[in-house]
């Protein structure tokens, strides 16, 4: 069945038009409030207030609402109490100016703010942009235009030039140049042709092409991302945790707190038109939205900043818990360096050098371990498999098969003492794979891997942003994780390690770190999923392809560049210090006003001014934590 490729486009416009107009009406009212306030002023008397009581209406009714709706759920210490409260007061007691001015300040911050969120979500929800609402499908030689949804896996759908690739698969036919900027941040494109993988949200820039997909949608690359951001804001921090057991508490305390200032000194012969004045300039003062509208936002918006620049973030408290990173770990192999093995020398102890590469790769063939990979390879391709039985791959020491009837171990020195091998005089800088036979050492194989060019700059910039330790845990050898960490300048290296070795080291080193600091793991997500899950804050490299990474991870580079890892300890440390500055800031303000309020000293237009002006400044700040901070801003350009 064929669809309309444009309907969804137009309705994606329409959302965008309706946000726009939504505002309209609360900023006519507003509008309109003032200058009733203002008309109001200039002829005073019955006039003025009249009109003031208007402007207090026009204004205010929705507040006053929202907080009778907010008193039948239960809740009956809000802002929007508060307000309409303190706003009813000001006209018993005959301040109608002031009671407007409440209603048409508060309003107008209300709108503000809105548009604020509206901005910060919408960074974040740019992230749907990444599925495309329709897909060509080919069948039976047709095309039809569908829904992502409805595509199996398997199918082969038709991405035109301009096009959002939709789902994750292999090119059957074709060649072009793909942006995934979307993804990774990265704005290089990447040229593809026929058997390269791609994944869906990535933008097709010139070719023509078919793709047989790999994935339904919702096994997907893009699917898994937009359900990672959604559930985002469902993790807060331990920051936000208390703002709202602190706001639980203040906004009832405040509430009794007017409540005495109008009341009591009273009943000791003060003037109670004073003191009731002073009571509501206190109450308004003491409306605590800048504290719970920032801190989220200013999370919500670092949320928003990183996954611009393809690092996606679980939620707040894998932010907070990011900024008090002190040690930074690493796994090898595909982190610090590329992970693309190559076979730079073969050195038999009996037989000839294709046949000793021949047996490797029979005994690898059901790995998929980088290093077995680049066996096959080299051996040329898929080997023989009707003279292999019984693989089995060995996590952290090699493979091993029966061959023509002998069983054959590839791996690692320890393997080899396993089998009863005996090795001599075989020292190498660089990844040595062993073989036996039947126990017999046959010989060994060189394969290199090299460093990631940007990973010195990546230790570099973590020592900068205040990272005291760096460590790499790799099952590699001692002589080749020495030296490629003296390369980078790694702390520690400990090598030589099996996936149950990595979790006892990560016991170690978080039982090591100073209180209240916090230790980071950086691995390819995979192997790597329990270590992910043991420190305090994992890191999946390239994890935007793999289901483990996702799932164990608390951020996830969406490429495999170093850099990114300190680009987002940077953001984190960014984020944090304008959650603070946030909080500083509303507490210095609230004091304040309420000091001055309760002293006579301010009245109830700068108990407004403070509260609002407060919140918006509050507000714009947190807005910064949408772009880069100054460090991340260099590396950038």
């Amino acid at each position: 069945m064929e669809r309309d490729e444009k309907k969804i486009p137009a309705e994606r416009d329409v959302e965008k038009s309706e946000e726009r107009e939504s505002l309209a009406p609360a900023l006519i009212r507003i509008g309109a409030g003032a200058l009733l306030l203002t008309v109001g002023l200039l002829f005073g008397g019955t006039a003025g207030a009249i009109l003031s009581v208007a402007a207090f209406l026009l204004c205010g009714y929705e507040t006053a609402i929202g907080a009778v709706r907010e008193i039948a759920e239960g809740h009956f210490f809000t802002e929007e109490l508060l307000m309409t409260v303190a706003g009813i007061a000001a006209i018993v007691i005959g301040e109608y100016p002031e009671a407007a001015s409440v209603m048409i300040l508060y309003s107008l911050g209300e709108v503000l703010e809105e548009a604020a969120e509206g901005r910060t979500e919408r960074s974040v929800r740019a992230l749907g942009e990444m599925k495309p609402d329709t897909v060509t499908v080919l069948r039976g030689g047709r095309e039809y235009t569908v829904r992502p949804e409805e595509v199996a896996c398997g199918e082969t759908v038709f991405v035109r030039p301009g096009e959002r690739i939709a789902l994750d698969g292999v090119i059957t036919e074709g060649k072009t140049s793909l942006s995934t900027a979307a993804l990774t941040g990265e704005s290089k494109p990447r040229d593809v042709g026929e058997g390269d993988e791609v994944l869906g949200g990535s933008v097709n820039l010139s070719g023509a092409v078919r793709i047989r997909t790999t994935a339904a949608y919702g096994e997907s690359t893009v699917a898994r991302i937009l359900r990672l951001m959604e559930k985002s804001a469902e993790r807060k921090s331990g920051f936000e945790r208390t703002v709202d057991r602190f706001a639980a508490i203040y906004t009832p305390v405040v509430f009794f707190g007017a409540l005495f200032l109008a009341a009591v000194p009273p009943l000791f012969g003060a003037d109670f038109r004073t003191w009731l004045y002073r009571g509501l300039v206190f109450l308004v003062a003491s409306c605590p939205c800048a504290f719970v509208i920032s801190v989220p936002l200013t999370f919500f918006a670092g949320i928003g900043g990183a996954s611009k620049r393809g690092i996606l973030i679980k939620g707040a408290s894998a932010l907070e818990i990011l900024d008090k990173a002190e040690t930074a770990v690493f796994d090898k192999t595909g982190t610090l360096t590329e992970g693309c093995f190559c076979v730079t020398a073969v050195h038999p102890s009996e037989g000839t050098e294709e046949e000793l590469l021949s047996t490797a790769a029979l005994a690898e063939s059901a790995s998929l371990h980088p290093i077995a990979e680049s066996v096959v390879k080299a051996a040329g391709g898929a080997p023989d498999l009707s003279r292999i039985s019984g693989a089995e791959e060995l996590p952290g020491l090699g493979a091993r098969a029966v061959i023509d009837g002998a069983s054959v171990c590839v791996g690692n020195e320890k393997l080899m003492r396993e089998a009863g091998a005996e090795i001599a005089g075989c020292r190498h800088d660089c990844t040595t794979v062993h073989l036996s036979r039947d126990g017999k050492y046959i010989g060994h194989i060189l394969i290199s891997d090299q460093v990631k060019n940007n990973a010195k700059e990546a230790i570099a910039r973590l020592r900068r942003l205040g990272v005291r330790r760096t460590v790499m845990l790799t099952g590699d050898s001692e002589a080749i994780a020495r030296a490629v960490g003296e390369e980078l300048g790694i702390d520690e290296v400990r090598a030589g390690l099996l996936p149950e070795d990595k979790a006892g080291a990560m016991r170690d080193l978080l039982a090591a770190k100073s209180k209240g600091k916090s230790v980071l793991f950086a691995g390819d997500g995979m192997n790597d999923a329990p270590v992910l899950k043991l420190c305090d804050v994992g890191i999946a490299m390239g994890g935007i392809g793999s289901d483990a990474a996702i799932e164990a991870a608390d951020v996830v580079i969406c490429d495999d560049k170093p850099t990114k890892i300190a680009e987002a300890v940077g953001h984190a440390r960014k984020t944090m210090r304008i959650v603070k500055e946030n909080i500083a800031l509303a507490l210095a303000v609230k004091l304040g006003v309420l000091l001055l309020g309760a002293l006579g000293f301010a009245g109830m237009w700068a108990a407004v001014a403070a509260d609002v002006g407060g919140t918006l400044v509050c507000i714009l700040n947190a807005m910064r934590a949408l772009a880069p901070g100054r460090e991340e801003a260099r590396f950038l350009s």
